[in-house]
């Protein structure tokens, strides 16, 4: 048994060098390339309001229920779904919390994960969300029709998606899609 728990670490670099040798051949052609924008059914349609989800605070899962239309209030967003066992998440992180920097609203949308593991994982690495929202059982992902962690939404002031970044924001020129995105104005 202890065998395999020394080639865990092994296990965990293979994976990371595969999941890097992949974005660098979405690259190879074009080193501004960002995430990819897949076409997206939702895109241009209202962010789904039928999931209710509970608001992580001081570190635990509330009794508070937010559905993510509303938590824009109004004003755009990005709507960025993560977990703290997804390792594209933890390279995409520094460009989240330039977002924070730039003054740009940011909701997380803990996916699949456990309130405790999000909390560390924010501690650790700073916390880049206005407001995060805990999806245990995965069911805004499915609302939202993700296919991994992680995935980011932009979302206009009146609740539309006006763009989606599949996997993990890795450039300053990804990081600009979504803030050009931000900032189109109303169609």
């Amino acid at each position: 048994m202890k065998r395999w728990l020394a080639l865990l670490p092994i296990l965990a670099l293979v994976v990371l060098a595969v999941f890097l040798m992949t974005q660098m051949d979405r690259m190879a052609g074009d080193p501004a390339a960002g995430p990819t924008y897949k076409p997206d059914a939702l895109v241009g349609q209202p962010i789904p309001e039928t999931t209710v989800l509970p608001i992580l605070a001081d570190g635990r899962e509330t009794d508070d229920l937010l559905d993510l239309k509303t938590a824009g209030v109004g004003k755009p967003m990005i709507v960025n779904l993560f977990a703290s066992w997804c390792a594209p998440c933890r390279l995409e992180h520094p460009q989240l919390m330039k977002l924070k920097e730039q003054g740009v609203a940011v909701v997380g949308v803990a996916y699949k994960d456990d309130p405790v593991a999000t909390a560390a994982f924010l501690e650790e690495l700073g916390d880049p969300y206005r407001l995060v929202l805990v999806d245990r059982e995965g069911r805004a992902g499915l609302d939202l029709g993700v296919s991994g962690v992680p995935e980011s939404f932009v979302v206009d002031a009146y609740g539309t998606i006006v763009a989606k970044s599949s996997g993990p924001v890795l450039t300053d020129a990804d990081l600009q899609k979504l803030i050009d995105a931000l900032k189109a104005p109303a169609r």
